[in-house]
């Protein structure tokens, strides 16, 4: 690359940032609260649903990404993560009887609950049961949350058990809106999902 292109590059790269906001977050109000709750109601009884995306997670230290399906179906899940360059994947299965994990060396492995079993066989902590609300955009069932809104007058930020849950990306074409961009976070554990396909349905 020349001086010159290098140059303006450089420039293109400061404006960028220069035009770059901070995301809004909002207290709720009558109208968001009351907007929220309805996007609560309508997704209440919507546990049989399909994404398709991208994970990435990180525990401050080591981290790991790939491409991401994750099936709900009612209480039962599936969860397949497939690495990027080795195309090698691990499916994660489960439901109230417990989890089983297959896909890594030395054989297939269980456990009670799939949060636990992810944490010893893999390393990574991801809060399974109330990310399942987490990414439909809902406050989880396990104690109280604290949400902040955007502009657009949906969930920006949400705060519950101890994580910090951003919503960067909306779907508004979508009845309701679904989220495109979630990052949680409860430091030193990260994890970032870039949802590129929503479906509902058996």
């Amino acid at each position: 690359m020349t001086r010159p292109l290098i140059l303006a590059a450089v420039v293109l790269m400061l404006a960028a940032c220069a035009t770059t906001r901070p995301p809004v977050r909002q207290a709720g109000d009558a109208v968001t609260l009351g907007m929220q709750e309805q996007r609560e109601r309508s997704l209440a009884d919507s546990d049989h649903w399909t994404l398709q995306g991208r994970l990435s997670v990180s525990d401050g230290k080591d981290s790991g990404s790939g491409g991401l399906t994750w099936r709900q179906d009612g209480e039962r899940y599936e969860f397949t993560v497939r690495a990027p360059v080795t195309g090698r994947s691990f499916r994660l299965t489960g439901g109230p009887e417990g989890a089983e994990l297959e896909g890594l060396d030395g054989g297939t492995r269980r456990g009670p609950d799939a949060e636990s079993l992810m944490a010893s066989a893999v390393g990574w902590q991801i809060p399974m049961t109330e990310l399942r609300r987490w990414v439909l955009g809902l406050r989880a069932d396990t104690g109280p949350a604290d949400i902040a809104f955007g502009a657009d007058r949906l969930p920006s930020r949400l705060v519950q058990d101890g994580w910090t849950v951003d919503y960067r990306q909306w779907d508004a074409m979508k009845q309701p809106p679904m989220p495109v961009r979630v990052f949680a976070e409860k430091a030193p554990y990260k994890v970032r999902l870039s949802i590129e396909d929503w479906s509902f349905g058996r």
